[in-house]
């Protein structure tokens, strides 16, 4: 993969250093909420995923970028935990914690707008902005196996087993999603969007790299990985639906069916099996679990808002299942 093209002075300087360059990093941060400081943030993530054909292999070790990754992720941290503060109780089990996050969620209902109303152009824009994750899907929460022990390790192999096709490389999820992808007459390379997308759809990623490459996090991606099992049936059952309307056939839409089929059964292994016992073994952690499903029902909303706002749709009307 290329480097991108940067958005700003912290995702120049990385990108210039890891072309050579030895100039100071910068020391305004800025906010997270800039393209520019996500853009910074998942080029240094990147490097501990496939890396970029001008940066050196080893440039994940560089320790200027460490330090200055390290920066980055405080402010990233601390916005996070701004955004997502979810009070734990010390009765309720995990699971039911997590269930009544997911329950009092409100954000917009994108799946709803694209199963209905939306237009071929939109539901692109959608896939393209999703391709970002999509394309390494399920890669962050592999993070999390050698951390693990007994059955909570076998829970998050089984889930992870499915993600990757059960040994089957055409059955893989990266791999249908290129299949859509396709039929929308998007480019299927990995990390070929990164320079459209805004900055938003980055921090979705982000937000995964940080708890994946965070031993400290092992928790809140367990709880992040068991937000998206426990949020995906009904979503994709929709995208399925709208993915047909607008005249994909069984096969261009198979990798939201196969969610369907697929995540009614990872939503219990996720919430009982996964982060239940891991929180059985490690009582402490709670908070943690919370924390990261919550960051993902957030993120995820904030990329709703900015997809239904940059098409014009009026979010309380339109929307509506």
């Amino acid at each position: 993969m290329q480097l991108p093209p940067p958005r700003g002075p912290l995702s120049g300087w990385v990108i210039d250093h890891l072309r050579g360059g030895s100039g100071p990093a910068p020391r305004t941060l800025g906010s997270p909420t800039d393209d520019d400081f996500q853009l910074a943030l998942w080029c240094c993530y990147e490097l501990h995923y496939r890396g970029f054909a001008e940066a050196p292999p080893d440039a994940e070790w560089d320790t200027e970028l460490l330090t200055f990754r390290a920066e980055l992720e405080q402010v990233w941290t601390e916005w996070l935990q701004a955004l997502c503060a979810p009070e734990p109780s010390a009765t309720e089990p995990v699971a039911t914690q997590l269930r009544a996050l997911i329950d009092a969620d409100d954000g917009p209902s994108l799946a709803a707008y694209l199963h209905r109303h939306a237009t071929l152009e939109q539901f692109r824009e959608f896939v393209l902005n999703r391709s970002v994750y999509q394309l390494k899907e399920a890669d962050p929460h592999s993070y999390g196996i050698p951390r693990l022990d007994g059955a909570v390790k076998a829970a998050l192999v089984e889930i992870q087993a499915d993600e990757y096709g059960g040994g089957r490389p055409e059955r893989m999820h990266a791999e249908l999603f290129r299949t859509t992808m396709r039929w929308l007459g998007l480019n299927d390379t990995y990390g070929h969007y990164v320079p459209e997308v805004p900055g938003v759809t980055l921090a979705l990623s982000n937000a995964m790299s940080l708890f994946a490459l965070h031993r400290r996090w092992t928790g809140a991606l367990l709880g992040h990985l068991a937000a998206l099992e426990m949020t995906s049936t009904t979503p994709n059952r929709r995208y399925a639906s709208g993915a047909v309307r607008l005249g994909a056939t069984e096969e261009q839409a198979r990798y939201f069916t196969e969610h369907v089929e697929a995540d009614a059964v990872h939503e219990q292994i996720a919430a009982h099996d996964l982060c239940g016992k891991y929180a059985e073994q490690h009582p402490e952690a709670v908070g943690d679990i919370l924390f990261g499903a919550s960051c993902c029902l957030a993120l995820d909303n904030l990329v709703a808002e900015h997809l239904l706002a940059a098409w014009g749709v009026e979010q309380e009307g339109q929307v509506a299942s």
